[in-house]
């Protein structure tokens, strides 16, 4: 008996030793704007088994973290609608910027990037153990006209400009 526990252990390291070290990895973002700037955004990603775990058993809360950190950067309230172990749907009230010029309706999107949390993760204590892929494989944009702008695996977005028919 003793000898299936311990083939079964050699299985387990092996296992973890040829695997692949990685983190986070995000899948799509998609950001719908309403008539009033407010942004309502769906990111979805994917987490390693490690994080899952982490999740299912709270020791780390995606809601909670992904508020404090958009809010930190935002210097706004964001309301976050559902978070859990491959998606986050949040608002952003007053995301995009409105101008209003002789009848005409322009809305600014600001730029953003994902470069400074993945900065964050290589300064923890794991951080040679991950390699976290916050680029979004597409990240999406869409004003309330309809019109939009798409990015494929960028990290950082440029402010977007569209005057809204």
């Amino acid at each position: 008996m003793k000898s299936v526990y311990l083939l079964i252990g050699c299985v387990c390291i092996l296992a973890f030793a040829v695997m692949p070290a990685q983190a986070m990895t995000a899948k799509s973002l998609t950001i719908n704007l309403d008539a009033n700037g407010d942004a309502h955004v769906d990111f979805q990603y994917e987490l390693t088994f490690a994080e899952q775990a982490a999740v299912f058993v709270n020791i780390a809360n995606p809601g909670v973290e992904l508020k404090k950190a958009l809010e930190n950067n935002s210097g706004k309230e964001v309301t976050v609608v559902k978070a859990d172990s491959s998606s986050a749907e949040v608002i952003i009230p007053s995301f995009a910027e409105i101008r209003q010029s002789n009848g005409i309706k322009t809305m600014i999107t600001p730029g953003f990037s994902f470069a400074n949390a993945e900065n964050v993760l290589k300064q923890y204590w794991f951080a040679a153990l991950i390699s976290p892929d916050l680029s979004p494989d597409v990240t999406t944009i869409t004003f309330p006209d309809g019109y939009q702008t798409a990015y494929n695996n960028q990290i950082s977005v440029p402010s977007v400009s569209h005057t809204v028919a």
